[in-house]
């Protein structure tokens, strides 16, 4: 893996600051996914970590091999990251931050993942997010296209079971097209101890360059509404979370078509290890470098800590 001294200077500067914090702790990951093109994604991580305390609060280094895979295409790449989580578990307020550097095939690409969240006096909530990485489709990764993403959100609570979110971001391709992204959510909890909540979603985004070389989904306009239901539980020392929902949505000026969304989440955190698994399934336009209304996309994510 080839790493640029700029990105070899921040790593050890930040291993070196951190190299007597303690706990230690160790862990690993497997992500993957797999669409109807029949593109997929599969990473493998090993991480070290100092100053760890649990899952969402921890300062480390992630090393992670990437396949990609479309029929007869392959490519592969490798990327090391500096992480930082500082999230407090139950109110999500706090840092998340990934910096790393990407290598596939001859391309390089500094990459980032971060957000920060703050509570407000009288309940409300703002996030601001910076996100850089590669368009994972086979055409965009021949190509080195990558993307550009910012934007911020705002949790305005109406009453203790009603919460509305809105969320503003902006996208930019490094092919010079530019993305406008709109979504908002109505949060309804019809009972604090259940669990249980009801959720109308809409998003929108449309797009400055249409044509893309087919290199990922660009409409010149897109827009989803979804009706979904969440629960969260915890059952023993496990954490448990399901999302389901059905919608429309319209591509362009086209008809609407349906959507679907399941996603579960499960989580466990004890003395001896730490344990995170997340499944996902959506039939609704994505990345893939086509307008097919039917769409679908799966993901399967593993985590696993060992604190020392």
């Amino acid at each position: 893996m080839r790493i640029y001294a700029p990105s070899l200077i921040v790593l050890l500067g930040f291993v070196t600051s951190h190299a007597l914090a303690e706990p230690w702790a160790a862990g690993g990951g497997y992500f993957q996914s797999h669409d109807s093109e029949r593109f997929s994604s599969r990473r493998i991580s090993a991480e070290a970590m100092t100053n760890y305390q649990h899952l969402d609060h921890r300062t480390g280094i992630r090393y992670s091999d990437h396949q990609f895979s479309q029929d007869d295409w392959q490519r592969r790449g490798q990327q090391l990251r500096l992480v930082a989580r500082r999230t407090d578990r139950k109110t999500t307020d706090g840092l998340n931050a990934e910096l790393g550097w990407l290598q596939h095939s001859t391309h390089d690409l500094l990459t980032l993942d971060s957000s920060y969240r703050q509570t407000l006096s009288g309940g409300s909530a703002f996030e601001i997010f910076a996100n850089r990485d590669v368009v994972e489709t086979r055409t965009a990764l021949n190509q080195g296209l990558y993307f550009n993403f910012v934007g911020a959100s705002v949790d305005v609570p109406v009453n203790p079971h009603v919460t509305v979110v809105g969320l503003a971001g902006y996208q930019g391709f490094s092919d010079d097209n530019q993305r406008r992204h709109l979504r908002g959510r109505v949060i309804w909890q019809p009972s604090l101890d259940l669990g249980l909540t009801l959720q109308l979603r809409y998003r929108w985004f449309d797009n400055s360059k249409l044509d893309v070389g087919r290199a990922y989904f660009n409409p010149e306009r897109y827009q989803e509404g979804m009706l979904a239901i969440g629960w969260r539980q915890r059952i023993g020392d496990w954490r448990n979370a399901v999302t389901a929902g059905l919608g429309s949505q319209q591509i362009a000026s086209g008809s609407a078509t349906p959507t679907q969304l399941l996603e579960l989440s499960s989580e466990t955190q004890v003395e001896r290890y730490a344990l995170r698994l997340r499944a996902g399934y959506t039939r609704a336009a994505g990345p893939a470098a086509t307008g097919d209304p039917d769409y679908w996309y799966r993901y399967l994510l593993g985590e696993v800590t060992l604190p020392f």
